[in-house]
């Protein structure tokens, strides 16, 4: 039996299971928020624990928070939460830890250089052009405007 691109489209459209977007944005929400959470919890650690200023914790628990993404990747953890929860999982800095990580796992047979190296770099080369990309333009507003010079006067 031969189908058509347009029937075969139909043909598993019927066949997909239904998915709830109530039910998938509050896992996402839960997910996401709970991430965040732990992020703050992390912080505080650092405020409290190791007597750091707010400004100053904020690069250790970035930190922390990338290496629980990377060990959470490597035993296969991470992808079952990003299966249940979606989107939630896309935080920004444990959704690409986990990102460059599993581009890093899955590549890994072909080579550090051009396995690792090339294909994980194919994700942050995107993400690292549009962050550059980004802040240039920000810059230009800010500078336009004026904004956050009064504190260097």
């Amino acid at each position: 039996m031969s189908m058509s691109p347009k029937e075969y489209q139909n043909f598993a459209k019927a066949r997909e299971p239904a998915r709830s977007i109530w039910a998938n944005c509050l896992k996402a929400f839960l997910v996401g928020g709970l991430i965040c959470v732990l992020g703050q919890a992390i912080s505080e650690v650092f405020v409290y624990g190791f007597h750091m200023t707010r400004k100053e914790a904020g690069n250790p628990t970035v930190a922390v928070l990338i290496m629980l993404s990377i060990i959470l990747t490597c035993l296969g953890v991470y992808d079952k939460i990003a299966q249940w929860a979606g989107a939630g999982t896309a935080v920004p800095v444990t959704g690409f830890a986990n990102s460059m990580c599993s581009a890093a796992l899955e590549h890994r047979s072909e080579g550090l250089v051009l396995g690792v190296g090339a294909n994980m770099f194919k994700l942050a080369g995107s993400v690292i052009v549009f962050g550059v990309v980004a802040a240039f333009f920000v810059g230009i507003v800010y500078w336009i405007f004026g904004i956050g010079l009064e504190a260097h006067h």
